[in-house]
């Protein structure tokens, strides 16, 4: 749901960082949980070389992604390193619980970036850079409970569509268990109708990918808007249908 506005990051000069805050263990129906969180690492790290980006490894298995304190400071440390400008995180809305939490814990975690008093696991020093956080489409481009997503604006992503799919298809893995599991069909079609079906909603776009912005108090100025900013001859708002 994210994929080509990152790459489209890349290109304008952007530092990429890509993480998964679970390992994938729960993600087959025929390998033990060693062997599918080996797998998993290589495909992430296969994915994250594609876009070119710093590939940071998961904290915890599948399903126990919680709002906790420990999972808090974890995520918080991997903030303060990287002292990013722009953070993109799941949608809240999201069908499935891992999703929806570690938008909770992202939003959490960057929030606390310049707070002296809040420990980080390793330690780290606070930041004090402003920075912004967008969240992406729910997969199915709907919530909970099926109720449509509306984006406050859009990213063009048709000019790096290949490179998107290119770099899911990189998960093989994550396709066989999708396709048995959640009756998916190839996620690589699924992700390509759905950029469609969001290239639509932006009354412009081929293929694009929707994202709110989340509100900006303790995270920066309320005018900061990096990412639309970086990407501006390809944003497009929900409101106007007009490039921002």
């Amino acid at each position: 749901m994210m994929g080509g506005t990152l790459l489209l990051l890349g290109r304008a000069g952007c530092e990429l960082h890509y993480m998964t805050v679970a390992n994938g263990s729960c993600g087959t129906a025929c390998l033990d949980s060693d062997e599918i969180v080996a797998i998993r690492r290589a495909e992430s790290a296969k994915a994250a070389a594609l876009f070119g980006a710093t590939c940071h490894q998961p904290l915890v298995d599948d399903i126990m992604i919680y709002n906790t304190p420990e999972l808090a400071a974890r995520l918080g440390a991997v903030v303060r390193r990287v002292d990013p400008q722009i953070v993109l995180v799941p949608s809240g809305q999201d069908y499935m619980e891992d999703h929806t939490n570690t938008s909770r814990l992202m939003v959490t975690a960057t929030f606390c970036r310049a707070m002296r008093n809040f420990q980080t696991d390793p330690p780290r020093p606070p930041v004090r850079s402003d920075v912004a956080l967008y969240h992406a489409l729910p997969w199915g481009l709907s919530d909970q409970l099926r109720r449509p997503i509306q984006p406050d604006f859009f990213v063009d992503i048709s000019a790096v569509l290949d490179r998107k799919l290119a770099a899911l298809a990189c998960h093989q893995s994550q396709k066989l268990w999708l396709d048995e599991s959640q009756g998916l069909d190839s996620y690589l079609t699924s992700a390509e109708q759905m950029s469609a079906r969001v290239g639509e909603m932006s009354g412009g776009f081929e293929h694009a990918e929707g994202w709110q912005r989340h509100n900006h108090l303790g995270f920066g100025p309320e005018d900061y808007d990096p990412l639309r900013e970086m990407l501006r001859d390809g944003a497009t708002s929900s409101n106007t249908g007009e490039n921002q």
